[in-house]
């Protein structure tokens, strides 16, 4: 990782990815009826985009929400890999570290209250670089100037009060300078985005691992679109199995080949000791508490970093299918 005394891992002019967002989102609303999802006025300001909670949403609009997430850095196109689950979405950009780390990973926590009325919800999007709250922005040297904020939340219902307010504040826009995008994880939108982490969920062992986040040049990854669980555990348990179990990421990195080569050996899923059985028995078994997870276990099956300094590539992990079977519920 980067320290105070080696320098922020940016440097130099980067894109703002609440102003390249902004042509997405706007498209976005134009096409609400098209894509099953409903646009509402915040209360105060603002606009809500539900993407599933009293609407069908749908893989379209989880795919556009995937864009968005990753600041207008980023693009998700979907293709077919092989027959057995058949749909795969594929996410590239060409600012891996901005789009991935600094925008689309789900780390700003927004909570009110307590007890069974509480709202919790980890905001991803570009108004993460707007409100800098989390100590990775310190370490990146990024730092957003738009005067939109725009959050992807993962929940089923609306955010209270209190919590717009704190948004509002801690970005620093005017009342109505906030687009909220609700996407339960239960929902066709909500398992699209989420799976559309998946060069995300690499960058985030990569910086894990400790390897330099300057060297990573270019980023691609792909991985196969969970059929939805109606319940939420079963839900967010085949997001991540489809990442775990069947997502590929390409690296295209600048280093030493022995970097290079220790990178891939270390980064696949599989080199987690938690590996081997589908997340929802993994997350019941430690009584839903991600921190008693290994947190080397999110990563991809499979990875290839290719050196561009050498022109030598490395890979390592597998896709496997049977657990993505035993996870999707296939033939239950």
């Amino acid at each position: 990782m980067s320290s105070p005394e080696h320098g922020p891992v940016l440097t130099g002019a980067q894109p703002s990815v609440g102003k390249h967002v902004m042509a997405l989102v706007e498209g976005l609303v134009r096409d609400a009826d098209a894509l099953r999802i409903k646009v509402d006025a915040l209360p105060g300001g603002g606009r809500v985009i539900d993407a599933g909670i009293n609407v069908p949403g749908g893989i379209e609009a989880g795919r556009r929400i995937t864009e968005i997430c990753m600041g207008g850095l980023g693009t998700a196109t979907f293709n077919t890999r092989e027959a057995h689950w058949p749909l795969i979405i594929n996410v590239h950009s060409t600012h891996p570290v901005v789009a991935c780390l600094a925008s689309q990973y789900a780390g700003w926590s927004l909570s009110h209250g307590e007890g069974k009325d509480a709202f919790h919800a980890l905001g991803s999007g570009p108004g993460r670089a707007l409100a800098v709250k989390e100590p990775l922005y310190k370490e990146l040297g990024y730092k957003d100037d738009a005067q939109h904020a725009v959050l992807v939340l993962e929940v089923d219902r609306q955010p209270p009060a209190e919590v717009l307010a704190k948004i509002r504040r801690d970005c620093n826009v005017p009342d109505d300078g906030v687009t909220l995008i609700l996407t339960p994880t239960r929902s066709l939108a909500g398992t699209v985005q989420v799976v559309g982490r998946v060069l995300e969920v690499a960058l985030h062992k990569v910086h894990a691992l400790g390897f330099p986040l300057q060297q990573i040049v270019d980023g691609s990854a792909s991985a196969p679109i969970a059929p939805p669980a109606p319940d939420f555990l079963n839900a967010m348990g085949r997001t991540n199995d489809a990442i775990l179990f069947g997502g590929v990421a390409q690296l295209y990195v600048d280093c030493e080949d022995d970097a290079a080569a220790d990178l891939a050996q270390k980064l696949p899923s599989s080199a987690s000791r938690d590996y081997g059985r589908p997340f929802a028995e993994v997350f019941k078994e430690v009584k839903y508490d991600f921190y008693k997870i290994d947190p080397m276990l999110f990563a991809p099956a499979r990875v290839v970093v290719s050196n561009l300094r050498t022109g030598k590539s490395f890979r390592a992990g597998q896709i496997n299918t049977e657990l993505l079977a035993k996870s999707f519920g296939e033939g239950k």
